[in-house]
């Protein structure tokens, strides 16, 4: 053999038997050039092939660990449960301050009042410990009923330290899902607030399984008590804390592939399906963004985000692992701005819905300042986005002149912001690195894979992506040939999203067919969203397969992929875009936002009664239909992808009138029915007007 091959595939062996201390000490590790023969590098990506001999190279790993995908935290390899993770964090952190809350006993509002990590611990101890008096054996199921404080993660931690399996029941989904998730989950117990407890006792005869009811933040005296022919008792959460630091029991430690939690996820359409994710798989998701994102106890965190979805949920496995303090909201979307003033967080996490909210304000606000200041602002953004473009570092004058007053709108503090759970404009992602002056990160996951799938690399000032893969998994791309998208495509492959690895879930709970149907063979999960590489191995959504309508002409239609467009038009608050077979255009239901309405219809001089009598003016849905497609032009929407016809309503799309899931997606089925009359309206006016939209 020659010496120089064997030389350098002995060296390309030597370099893979690094072990994993050394190689965690190594940030920006690579893999050795030397291994080209199994993997070649794409920036943020290496790709392999799916199997060896007969594989195409189509299996997309992250760069950082490309030989073996993670399953727990590199620098702490015995963390493999949930339990362990809260453990280290308790024996590192106990004295540092963990949760914290302005709601006093007495109900009032005040300055944030802080629980440390020890107390926590001790907290947690007591819990589960007043569980397991209370006859809960190890391995039920718990419901947690109400929405973020610090209870909902006390009493998560305990479920943990017994091996019990924690099951939020959303404060949004109304009294049929939670009694239908209560019995198919067989919950043993149910923590709720008084609040929940009302709509809890009306339908708790229905679900037999349930022996314990605990009341956080109720008072001993006015807790209603029912027969014991029931078999039902109903306790405060102070009782139950009381009893089980009386009757402190050890331990009972799950194992890695046991159930942590049973995440129902609110389809578009039926009933709730239950997400099984295991302890390995919330901690293999957790290590994997840890390797590319470093928290410290000196950061705050701001819990607002529903603790019942996987994005919230998730950040705090890994919050934990830092010993990050989180602070949570008083429970009032409408109070966050004087929460955050209040906490000064350094770490915000949030929803297109909101950012595209904050853009609004700011762009409002900067044009009518003046044209000065709008002259000032301009230039300052300018030079600050060329400066972070060109990898340099900004001026600090413009941060005092002009960015300090808008960070304050967050606290002041924020030095790390994350999108997540729909697609945000890069043009907004861009606008909030410059105005934060803090990394800020899109990702893309879901429940079923433990959340993370992936997300933007620190230094990669490219945005309208999703970063490069979690370390935790690999990510492949499958042709979805009746859309057009293949991996032969040009310039980028492109095809539906399939991931596997350990933040896979392990099914939908009692549900083996719809498991199948998104779970194939060789343990690849289809995610239904289409997605292209670009260059240096970046994933980037562009369309989803399961709501794709065809138009009378044939033209494929992804509405979710229009409406997200059109939510950068300053007249829309929400909008519903429909089409069918029968019809060869399009179709907008938009509910307005009121202030950027009533500002056109004051500069247009225009006079109106209210703001029903406003939406129904044609001049108003003219300008909003101009707006919509001035923001579809500079979006390249093609031709048949535009609206030809709005109707507005003041309306907006939520959970209450049944148009929304809790994550914020439109119903579909719901809408089309709730607006049938409004459609049929538009289209009836677009035929009369146009006779070739219908066929």
């Amino acid at each position: 053999m020659d010496s120089t091959v064997a030389g350098r595939r002995l060296s390309a062996i030597h370099g893979h038997l690094v072990s994993p201390a050394a190689a965690c000490s190594l940030p920006d590790l690579r893999a050795n050039p030397t291994a080209g023969e199994f993997l070649y590098e794409q920036g943020y990506s290496v790709v392999l092939p799916e199997k060896l001999q007969t594989g195409k190279w189509n299996v997309y790993r992250s760069a950082r660990f490309p030989f073996k995908l993670l399953t727990g935290f590199p620098d702490h390899p015995n963390i493999g449960t949930l339990h362990d993770n809260f453990e280290h964090a308790v024996d590192t952190f106990r004295d540092y301050k963990y949760l914290g809350t302005r709601i006093g006993d007495d109900g009032k509002v005040g300055d944030y009042k802080w629980m440390t990590y020890g107390e926590a611990g001790t907290a947690r101890a007591a819990i589960g410990s007043g569980l397991i008096y209370h006859g809960i054996p190890k391995g039920s199921f718990v419901g947690i009923y109400f929405i973020n404080r610090p209870e909902w993660l006390i009493v998560d931690h305990a479920c943990s330290a017994y091996s019990l399996v924690s099951v939020p029941l959303y404060d949004t989904l109304g009294p049929d899902a939670v009694k239908y998730i209560s019995n198919h989950a067989d919950l043993k117990a149910i923590f709720c607030v008084p609040q929940t407890l009302n709509s809890l006792l009306s339908f708790l005869s229905e679900i037999p399984s349930v022996r314990l009811v605990v009341v956080v933040g109720g008072v001993e005296n006015e807790v209603p008590s029912l027969p014991t022919s029931t078999g039902i008792q109903i306790v405060t959460y102070g009782k139950l804390l009381s009893l089980g630091q009386s009757n402190l029991q050890p331990f009972i430690p799950p194992k890695p592939d046991d159930i942590a939690t049973i995440c129902y996820t609110s389809g578009t359409t039926g009933t709730p399906k239950g997400v099984v994710l295991t302890h390995g798989n919330l901690i293999a998701s957790a290590a994997g963004c840890s390797t590319g994102t470093k928290f410290y106890p000196s950061d705050v965190y701001i819990s607002y985000l529903p603790l019942a979805h996987i994005y919230e949920r998730a950040y705090q496995v890994a919050l934990l692992y830092f010993g990050v303090a989180v602070g949570f909201y008083q429970g009032d979307n409408m109070k966050l701005m004087d929460d955050l003033a209040a906490l000064r967080p350094t770490i915000f996490c949030s929803v297109p819905r909101l950012y595209n909210r904050i853009y609004s304000g700011i762009i409002n606000a900067v044009k009518s300042s003046g044209p000065l200041k709008e002259r000032l602002f301009n230039t300052a953004f300018n030079s600050k986005k060329h400066a972070i473009m060109n990898g340099k570092s900004p001026s600090t004058l413009w941060d005092k002149l002009v960015f300090n007053k808008i960070k304050a709108r967050l606290g002041g503090r924020v030095r790390f912001l994350s999108s997540g759970a729909s697609p945000l404009s890069p043009d907004v992602l861009d606008f909030l690195k410059i105005c934060f002056s803090g990394r800020v990160v899109e990702g893309y996951g879901m429940t079923e894979t433990s959340c993370v799938i992936s997300s933007m690399d620190e230094g990669d000032n490219l945005s309208g992506h999703v970063g490069s893969p979690n370390p935790a998994c690999e990510i492949k791309l499958v042709d979805v040939p009746e859309m057009n998208y293949t991996s032969d495509d040009k310039p980028y492959p492109r095809g539906e999203i399939c991931v596997r690895g350990p933040i896979i879930f392990q099914g939908y709970y009692k549900d083996e067919v719809q498991t199948r149907e998104v779970l194939d063979e060789d343990g690849w999960l289809h995610t239904g969203d289409i997605g292209l590489w670009l260059p240096g191995g970046r994933l980037k959504i562009i369309d989803r397969k399961k709501n794709i309508f065809k138009l009378a002409q044939g033209e494929y239609i992804a509405p979710e992929k229009i409406e997200n467009v059109y939510a950068k038009c300053k007249f829309i608050a929400q909008c519903f875009i429909y089409g069918d077979s029968l019809n060869s255009t399009l179709v907008a239901i938009v509910s307005v936002d009121h202030d950027a309405l009533k500002a056109w219809a004051d500069s247009e001089g225009i006079k109106y009664n209210d703001l029903a009598q406003l939406c129904n003016d044609r001049r108003a849905r003219a300008a909003v239909l101009a707006d919509m497609d001035a923001v579809g032009r500079e979006a390249q929407l093609r031709g048949f992808e535009f609206a030809k016809a709005v109707t507005l309503v003041l309306e907006p799309f939520t959970m209450e009138n049944g148009l929304l899931t809790p994550t914020f997606k439109i119903k579909r089925p719901q809408a089309r029915e709730y607006f049938a009359k409004a459609i049929s309206d538009m289209y009836v006016e677009l035929a009369t007007s146009d006779p070739s939209p219908r066929k």
